[in-house]
């Protein structure tokens, strides 16, 4: 799905205090970063010096770091002349740990390249107290050493913070031990399996040491990214926000996907930039800002409204703002779908990335698309067993001891040792520390026994349920491996049995593990290479984030007794309720996330103008890869002091 276009010249840009280039998505953003690392390094060898470059960790660079292995592989690219310097390392981290950035480095690009282990620069995490000063100190004269950082990859936390520059990081600090920011930790959470287990010490480049640099990229994506981005590109200069320093750095370029580019000016409201092209959504974005600004309904806006807010040339092309209105408002009530605009008696495949995506993004309209006939399966894409506390395990495993003789299977004290061995590996597993093979099994075993109780719960069968496992999950940890090829043919597999006429999936791209992104991938290059007639795509979103209502292709509304039966389908998720292991950037429980999204979709639409619904779910309908954009109703005329009639949430 592409982003609309939004105004690109240097006028729309004048807000902006670093330049910004924005590509369709994260793999075009690695290509580009990767072929400009490698021009460095070519040019450099040409003159016989040394590519001296700064690294981070993280998901955000893996593309890139994958880009150079391909590069060095296919292409013969040489990297033995580059020297790199990592941003940061965890304190007291064993660099063995699966969660040392050391580790990191050498499985996601050192040990696939011929840069020399001599010329590879990572901050310790494992010296004693007593060294660590020293060890930064000789970090820093390391860099001087080699002619300082040519180009420096980073990444943006929530905080705006960069290596681990937290809030309070000044201008003039160097590579030194800091104190990690509340919100890192929580944001770090998942890679950890658990807060309690971040480390609450990291060793980090400062931002002296990164403005010294000679080029700068910062890469960001996702819409979770959207908000503090603005603030780095667009706010003023403050050590609350260390990415804002680098509006000061000749030589800096943000790289972002249109999701994380979503908050800027030129983006978000264009028109307060300047002229620009009123496509449909841009339009309907426009007045609903409007609506929000004046407090009043979309049929209550006047033509001076339009004209104290810059929107004078959007009135002028519609001849009057009762006209305009009407056309915004007629455009939005045509896509609310009750049930009995839904499809009926079809064949629905469901795409959820997690055991529990789809009743938490689409519960609703999946108990009306089973209630309209229509042969709906479920296919989950991964088992999401790494998102089991051990607690949960060890819950079943007593379940197990005391059901087996009311069953007559497996008594008690004669299970092989298999329940006991599974005990043990739980209480000498290290706080933080991966599962054994057989734990994860159980884990998985756990998640599908949920979704299958939900999917109960909105009116399937276990047999309407398939479990695909995808390959690029199977890690153990929260990294995943890259998309391969029986990732795709398992998705091909299902799609070849079900033969669907429309198809879901999750569009949502800022779950924090990044699993929601390559699921979403794999979905549409198994459907590129589908033989059969392609289904119509509808993406859903929901656990980390709502598609608005301008977006939205689109939107079913919801009873206060239905989102209160979707709600129960999510409680079936035990082992993610109360905590979820990964809440990422919302600590709210997932239910609660969709209370308050369904609800205030409905809400904005109310304050609009729009009939009152109690909640709404948001989707975005794909035809040949882009939105499609319904047809008013047919006995829609363009409203001027009178709504059309109001469809029915059935």
């Amino acid at each position: 799905m592409t982003a609309p276009p939004f105004p690109d010249t240097p006028d729309f840009r004048r807000l902006e205090r670093i330049p910004v280039t924005v590509l369709p998505d994260h793999a075009a953003i690695a290509r580009d970063v990767a072929a400009r690392i490698a021009r460095l390094v070519l040019d450099r060898a040409a003159s016989g010096q040394k590519a001296v470059l700064g690294l981070a960790t993280g998901s955000t660079p893996l593309g890139i770091y994958r880009e150079l292995i391909r590069l060095h592989r296919d292409e013969g690219l040489d990297l033995s002349n580059v020297v790199t310097f990592n941003l940061d390392e965890y304190l007291a981290m064993d660099p063995e740990s699966v969660h040392s950035y050391h580790r990191y480095m050498r499985e996601n690009l050192f040990d696939h390249v011929n840069i020399p282990s001599d010329q590879v620069h990572i901050p310790r995490g494992d010296l004693p107290p007593s060294e660590v000063e020293e060890h930064c100190r000789a970090f820093e004269q390391a860099i001087a050493a080699a002619g300082g950082i040519d180009l420096q990859v980073l990444g943006i936390g929530r905080s705006g913070h960069v290596g681990f520059n937290e809030p309070g990081s000044g201008r003039e600090s160097r590579t030194r031990v800091v104190y990690l920011d509340t919100v890192t930790r929580a944001d770090a959470a998942s890679d950890f399996f658990g807060e309690e287990n971040v480390p609450l010490q990291a060793v980090t480049m400062g931002v002296a040491t990164i403005m010294e640099a000679r080029e700068v990229v910062l890469i960001a994506t996702g819409e979770h990214k959207a908000a503090v981005i603005r603030r780095a590109v667009e706010g003023e200069v403050s050590s609350e926000v260390a990415a804002t320093h680098l509006q000061g750095h000749p030589a800096t370029r943000v790289y972002l996907d249109p999701a994380a580019a979503a908050e800027l000016t030129r983006v978000r409201t264009p028109w307060l930039l300047g002229e620009v092209e009123w496509t449909p959504r841009r339009k309907a974005e426009a007045v609903l800002w409007l609506s929000d600004r004046t407090s009043k309904p979309v049929l209550h806006l006047s033509t001076k409204d339009y004209r104290d807010h810059h929107l004078s040339s959007l009135v002028s092309r519609r001849g009057s703002a009762e006209a305009l209105n009407g056309e915004v408002f007629n455009s939005l009530i045509s896509k609310i779908r009750g049930r009995s605009r839904l499809p009926a008696g079809r064949t629905v495949l469901v795409f959820s990335p997690h055991p529990d995506d789809d009743v938490i993004s689409m519960g609703g309209i999946l108990r009306k698309l089973v209630e309209n006939g229509n042969r709906v399966t479920v296919a989950y894409q991964t088992s999401g067993n790494i998102a089991v506390f051990d607690h949960e395990v060890r819950r079943y495993l007593e379940f197990l001891r005391r059901a087996g003789p009311a069953l007559g299977a497996l008594p008690e004290e004669s299970d092989g040792g298999q329940l006991a061995d599974v005990q043990r590996q739980l209480a000498e597993k290290p706080p933080g520390a991966l599962d054994g093979e057989s734990v994860l099994a159980l884990k998985r075993a756990i998640r599908e026994t949920e979704a299958l109780s939900a999917l109960e719960a909105v009116g399937l069968g276990r047999d309407d349920a398939r479990f695909l496992d995808l390959p690029f999950y199977r890690t153990g940890t929260v990294r995943k491996d890259p998309i391969s090829e029986r990732d795709v043919e398992r998705v091909l597999e299902v799609l070849r049995e079900v033969e669907p006429d429309i198809a879901f999936a999750a569009g949502d791209l800022s779950d924090p593990h990044g699993t929601h992104r390559q699921c979403l991938d794999v979905v549409e290059q198994a459907l590129a290479r589908y033989a059969g007639e392609p289904p119509e795509l509808w993406l859903y979103r929901g656990a980390w984030h709502e598609w608005s209502s301008t977006e939205a292709s689109v939107l079913v509304p919801l009873s206060a007794e239905e989102l209160r039966r979707k709600i129960l389908a999510i409680f079936k998720h035990q082992s993610q309720k109360d905590v979820a292991p990964f809440p990422g950037p919302d600590p709210r429980e997932f239910w609660q996330r969709v209370e308050e999204r369904n609800r205030g979709t409905a809400e904005r639409l109310r304050l609009a103008g729009l009939p009152a619904y109690y909640a709404m779910e948001a989707y975005v309908v794909l035809q040949g890869g882009e939105p499609r954009t319904d047809p008013p109703l047919p006995t829609a005329a363009l409203a001027e002091s009178t709504p059309p009639a109001v469809p029915s949430p059935r």
